[in-house]
């Protein structure tokens, strides 16, 4: 599919996602919603090159999916894996993923339980969050898991900045939240570099 914007998800801008997608996790902490909404709408809208209306749907769903999933200990998983199923259902509806919205709903979601656990508790482990969002990346964007696993990693960086972030006070003025955006935008870099050559041999 031509997407209008010249965008989509294996052309996206790694800087400007980098950006938006730090902007929604500081709100997330801050439970600034309409702040976040805002973060999710750019997410989406440079990351999948949906039109205006679908974008809008998608970061709504967005949005509802963290909100049922942000209270500790006693979320709502289950709403929010069907927020993020008609996510994704926008997403292979108008764009150019062979996905099964249901499947990557779960994987989604579970990646946010591997981190929530990650945050507090010891032994779950950094490698096992690195698996679940190569799992995610793999499957959704159909890419090889040795070439998506940078992309992980960096994210996971900047999730334990952003655990770093929290506990020293959520301060947006803080160093920490750059170095953040800084991995953000690594991870998403590596991510473009992975999907962009789906097809192409393994090295």
């Amino acid at each position: 599919m031509r997407h209008a914007s010249g965008r989509g998800p294996r052309s996206f801008d790694p800087v400007a996602v980098g950006h938006h997608e730090t902007d929604a996790w500081a709100a997330y902490y801050l439970h600034e919603w309409p702040a976040f909404l805002r973060g999710a709408y750019g997410m989406v809208a440079t990351g999948f090159g949906l039109g205006r209306i679908d974008t809008a749907r998608a970061a709504w769903c967005v949005l509802r999916a963290n909100q049922l999933w942000a209270p500790f200990p006693d979320n709502d998983a289950d709403g929010a894996r069907e927020q993020m199923r008609r996510f994704y259902a926008l997403v292979a509806d108008r764009g150019d993923l062979s996905i099964d919205p249901v499947r990557a709903s779960i994987l989604e979601v579970e990646w946010w339980r591997v981190h929530r656990a990650h945050q507090h508790h010891e032994d779950v482990t950094r490698d096992r969050l690195v698996a679940a969002l190569v799992d995610l990346y793999a499957y959704v964007y159909g890419a090889d898991r040795v070439r998506v696993e940078p992309a992980a990693s960096y994210r996971v960086d900047a999730m334990d900045l952003s655990d770093r972030w929290v506990v020293g006070g959520c301060d947006r003025s803080d160093p920490v939240l750059a170095a953040e955006r800084r991995a953000l935008v690594a991870s998403h870099s590596a991510l473009l570099d992975a999907v962009s050559r789906v097809g192409d041999p393994t090295p």
